[in-house]
C-alpha cells in the first residue's frame, strides 16, 4: 500500500493477462464479426472502444489482441533469454579466441539499431507472430549474452567453482550446476526489465504489417487500421495505443521495483 503506483501496475498486468487468457470473460463481443449499421460508434457503454469501419467492437478487438501480442512477446523473451545466455555462458566460461569472437559478433548485432535488425530478420522469416516474436528476440540476444558473460566471468573463480574443477568435475557439470545457478540473477531480472520494451517492439512491427494477417486483431495493427479514420473515429488509433502505452509504462513500474528490491538483497 506505500507504493500504490506498483499496485496500479500489476492491477493492468493482472488484468492483460486475464485477457489473454479468457477474453471471454472481459467481452461479450465477438472481435472479428460486425455489424453494418454500427459502424463508426463512438465509445459507450455498450462498445467501452466504439466501433471500427466494419462495425467491430473495437474493445472485443483489443482484448482478443493481448493473447496474440503477449504470446509474440514471452516468446520473443523466452527466445532472448536462452539464446543470449547460452553465448555469454560459453564466452565467459572459456575465454579465449572463443570469448573475443562470440564479443565481436555481439557488438556488431548491438551497432545495428533494433528496428532495422528486426526488419531484417522478418524480411528473410517471413510474416506472422512467430516470426516477428523471433525478430523481436534476436535484437535483445546481444544485451543479455552480455550481462551473462560478465556474470559468469565473476563466478567463474568463485572458491567453490575452482574446488569443483579441482575436484576433477568436468565442465559440462560445473556449468549447468555451479555456475548457471549463481549466474542467472541478473539475467533474469534484465528480462522483466526488457519486457515491456519486447512488447513495444513487438507492437510496432504488427503496426508495420509484418505480423499476423488480418482480421487478426494483434495490438500494432489495430493502431495502423485505424490510421485513415483518424479524422472521422479518432478512438480506432487513440485507445489501442492507450492501451499498448500503458501495458508498457506498467511493465516498465513493475521491473523497475523488481530490480530495486534485488539489489537490496
Amino acid at each position: 500500500m506505500r507504493r500504490p503506483g506498483s499496485l496500479l501496475s500489476a492491477a493492468v498486468l493482472l488484468l492483460v493477462l486475464g485477457w489473454a487468457l479468457a477474453p471471454g470473460l472481459f467481452s461479450g463481443q465477438d472481435p472479428v464479426a460486425g455489424v453494418a449499421a454500427q459502424k463508426f460508434l463512438p465509445p459507450s457503454w455498450e462498445h467501452l472502444f466504439g466501433t471500427d469501419h466494419l462495425g467491430r467492437d473495437v474493445y472485443a478487438r483489443v482484448v482478443a489482441g493481448a493473447a496474440l501480442s503477449l504470446k509474440a512477446a514471452v516468446l520473443a523473451i523466452a527466445l532472448a533469454v536462452v539464446v543470449g545466455a547460452l553465448l555469454g555462458l560459453v564466452a565467459g566460461y572459456f575465454g579465449g579466441w572463443l570469448d573475443a569472437v562470440v564479443m565481436r559478433v555481439l557488438e556488431v548485432a548491438l551497432a545495428i539499431p533494433p528496428v532495422l535488425l528486426s526488419l531484417l530478420v522478418i524480411s528473410a522469416l517471413g510474416f506472422g507472430t512467430v516470426n516477428v516474436a523471433v525478430a523481436v528476440g534476436i535484437t535483445s540476444v546481444a544485451a543479455f549474452a552480455r550481462v551473462m558473460r560478465s556474470e559468469v566471468v565473476r563466478v567463474r573463480t568463485a572458491v567453490y567453482v575452482e574446488a569443483a574443477v579441482m575436484c576433477g568435475a568436468r565442465w559440462w557439470q560445473v556449468l549447468p550446476r555451479y555456475v548457471l545457478p549463481a549466474a542467472a540473477g541478473p539475467v533474469l531480472a534484465l528480462a522483466a526489465l526488457d519486457f515491456g520494451i519486447v512488447v513495444l517492439g513487438v507492437s510496432s512491427l504488427s503496426f508495420l504489417g509484418y505480423g499476423q494477417p488480418p482480421p487478426a486483431p494483434e495490438w500494432g495493427a489495430l493502431v495502423s487500421d485505424g490510421r485513415d479514420y483518424l479524422g472521422l473515429a479518432w478512438w480506432l488509433t487513440a485507445l489501442p495505443g492507450i492501451t499498448v502505452m500503458v501495458v508498457v509504462l506498467a511493465a516498465n513500474r513493475i521491473s523497475r521495483v523488481l530490480e530495486r528490491e534485488r539489489s537490496r538483497a
